[in-house]
């Protein structure tokens, strides 16, 4: 089990589940970190807290122990756009 907080700066994953019941947990959720959605590691502050990451295109500051209840599975590096989101891909099918 891969949690957010593992991954490494540029590094990329799919969110698979978010663990914990609680007020946390949901702010999480209303913060767009939802179970299918890509995510980018773009950086720690200097004592390596707050992490700063990507999900659906907004630049999030999460603290470390908060990201350590995103489970994720690892899909690669920055060097490509991440892929979209499932709210992109809704868009996009309505739209056709």
């Amino acid at each position: 089990m891969l949690t957010l907080d593992q991954l490494n700066n540029g590094q990329r994953g799919i969110i698979t589940e978010l663990t914990g019941d609680d007020p946390v947990t949901a702010r999480l959720f209303e913060m767009g970190l939802l179970a299918g959605e890509p995510v980018e590691m773009i950086g720690a502050a200097p004592f390596r807290d707050p992490l700063a990451i990507r999900v659906r295109g907004t630049r999030l500051a999460i603290r470390r122990r908060d990201a350590r209840r995103i489970v994720i599975v690892a899909t690669g590096t920055a060097s490509a756009p991440l892929p979209a989101s499932r709210a992109d891909l809704a868009v996009s099918a309505a739209a056709q």
